[in-house]
């Protein structure tokens, strides 16, 4: 399913949420309440701005009493969508944020990835995908980073661990070109870059973090493993999230010092290239 018509079939999940839920007589607020999302979530759902978790559109059904149907469409349009399902609502979020803030222990930020490290990822996960899977998976990768291309693109600060300079993904070559590029992003004032570096000993957080914020919702945090991914709404939750980021922004290189090391970490796989 191409990507306009994915959007019109979440607009008729909305379009439908709105439709039961005014004809059952309940209000977004009554509606909020009972499935434990905030009345004003049910309107973004109405309006194709948001998507509802699974456990949301569940609730949605029982609520209404409307026989399963809010999860039938949902898993329908799950299944046809280009990322893992735990990141597909990231991925969607990603596009309404004014802000976002990545933290990566062990690869470049999928939004600063060249094709080709990305293809090497994919391969390395997927050792028995097809060429067509993987190009696809390359494809879905590299339109994300379209967001900071655009006028419009978001506050993007990125630290990454000393680690993902030194690992040559893909091989020297491409790692070299991959870390240029990021270091490039960053020069062109796309992206706030920074290195934790191994001298700053354990990091805040270990797994993979992403904040995002938004002019009209409140802040959410994801956070990654190899095989899940979470999405956090709780304020508390948020809040300490929050609170880790800061602790490795404020343990991490400055930004110069930071392009400085990306700098000689790249010429070292430039070295590397050239005497093997």
């Amino acid at each position: 399913m191409a990507n306009g018509s994915r959007q019109a079939a979440w607009e008729f999940f909305g379009a439908e949420l709105k439709r039961r839920r005014e004809n059952a007589g309940i209000t977004q607020v009554e509606l909020g309440s009972r499935v434990f999302v905030s009345g004003g979530y049910i309107g973004q759902f109405e309006q194709a701005i948001r998507k509802p978790q699974l456990d949301v559109a569940q609730r949605i059904d029982e609520a209404l009493q409307t026989d399963g149907i809010f999860e039938r469409m949902w898993q329908q349009l799950i299944k046809e969508q280009r990322y893992a399902e735990y990141f597909a609502h990231a991925a969607d979020l990603e596009r309404l944020a004014n802000k976002l803030c990545d933290w990566e222990p062990s690869v470049i930020p999928g939004l600063l990835q060249t094709p080709a490290y990305t293809r090497a990822l994919v391969v390395a996960t997927h050792p028995f995908a097809s060429d067509e899977l993987i190009a696809e998976r390359v494809t879905a990768r590299g339109e994300r980073s379209g967001i900071l291309k655009d006028t419009t693109r978001p506050e993007y600060w990125a630290i990454v661990h000393e680690s993902v300079l030194r690992v040559p993904v893909g091989g020297p070559e491409i790692a070299a070109e991959a870390l240029e590029h990021m270091a490039t992003m960053a020069r062109e004032r796309k992206v706030v870059l920074q290195v934790l570096p191994f001298s700053a000993g354990a990091p805040a957080n270990n797994g993979s973090l992403r904040l995002m914020e938004f002019d009209d919702a409140p802040p959410t945090a994801y956070t990654e493993t190899s095989f899940s991914g979470s999405l956090l709404d709780d304020p508390a939750v948020v809040k300490r999230a929050s609170r880790a980021y800061d602790l490795l922004r404020g343990a991490a290189l400055s930004p110069e010092a930071s392009l400085a090391l990306i700098a000689s970490a790249a010429e070292d796989f430039r070295r590397w290239t050239r005497t093997t």
